[in-house]
């Protein structure tokens, strides 16, 4: 029964990870294409030190590129789902302190403020199930249906003809 179970965690977890891979690229084209608006985004939190807000707005959308992709083509699966955890756990911080604070401010995530709806605690709970779905990932999915059990696969091949060759 827990095998099944095991089996079952695992075929969810491929599509939650190339869900969660298209939705941290559609957040970041934006961020890429706008650096001085998502700068400003960043700085409406009034979280950051000023002199730290537009290194943030410049590395951020990058890194969110980068997990996202590797998480859609399974490379790297475990480190890209801890890095969006923690991602989204900064987030969810942030709007949470941006909710406390009242701020009536857009969430910076796919548009600029002016595009963006207000933060409210509908979009903690839209992050709440992204960080659950990239926990869900980084415990059950073993990286088999990816270019992580490609490569796994194609280095034990490659071990194996080695020992057979000593």
């Amino acid at each position: 029964m827990i095998q099944k179970l095991r089996t079952l965690a695992l075929y969810l977890a491929v599509p939650i990870r190339i869900y969660l891979g298209v939705v941290f690229i559609a957040a970041c084209l934006y961020k890429i294409s706008q650096p001085h608006e998502f700068a400003l985004s960043i700085a409406t939190y009034g979280i950051l030190p000023t002199e730290l807000v537009n290194p943030m707005a410049i590395m951020l959308p990058w890194i969110e590129l980068v997990c996202g992709l590797t998480l859609i083509f399974g490379l790297w699966t475990k480190a890209s789902a801890l890095a969006i955890s923690g991602m989204m756990i900064m987030f969810i911080t942030a709007l949470l302190i941006a909710l406390s604070k009242h701020l009536h401010m857009s969430c910076g995530c796919f548009a600029s403020a002016e595009a963006g709806d207000d933060i409210n605690y509908l979009t903690v709970v839209r992050d709440s199930l992204w960080l659950a779905g990239g926990m869900f990932v980084l415990w059950f999915d073993d990286g088999r249906w990816g270019m992580d059990g490609l490569l796994r696969r194609y280095f034990q091949k490659k071990a194996s003809k080695n020992a057979i060759s000593v």
